[in-house]
């Protein structure tokens, strides 16, 4: 997303990749809502499958929980991060229809799934 609208604003003369460049996002081959809700969905069940197990691990070797807290904290923001620039790219460039479609997780709930984790 962000190398195609850099190509978009760098004002690039070659007339192709203008053409190309010129579709809204959601008509991009990699961004089409059922690609997105695809990507949602992966990520959405890695979250669900894979932290879980990382994080009972971490519970066997790290007894105290504030250096679990300290050590996750930085996984948590990166997560909270994104799915707040997926949510601001969705409401910019997806109608509300094509946005139910994708499903995203509602931030409260994001939240409280990563807070279960500790």
């Amino acid at each position: 997303v962000t190398a195609v609208k850099v190509a978009l604003s760098s004002g690039n003369q070659n007339q192709n990749v203008d053409s190309l460049m010129a579709k809204p996002l959601k008509d991009q081959a990699f961004a089409t809502p059922d690609k997105v809700a695809e990507l949602v969905h992966k990520v959405n069940a890695a979250i669900q499958q894979e932290l879980p197990p990382v994080m009972a691990k971490m519970k066997l070797y790290l007894q105290n929980p504030s250096t679990r807290t300290i050590l996750f904290k930085p996984v948590k923001t990166n997560i909270v991060e994104a799915h707040i620039q997926v949510q601001s790219l969705l409401k910019a460039e997806y109608m509300p229809e094509e946005q139910s479609i994708i499903n995203m997780v509602s931030m409260p709930d994001l939240q409280a799934q990563l807070d279960s984790l500790l």
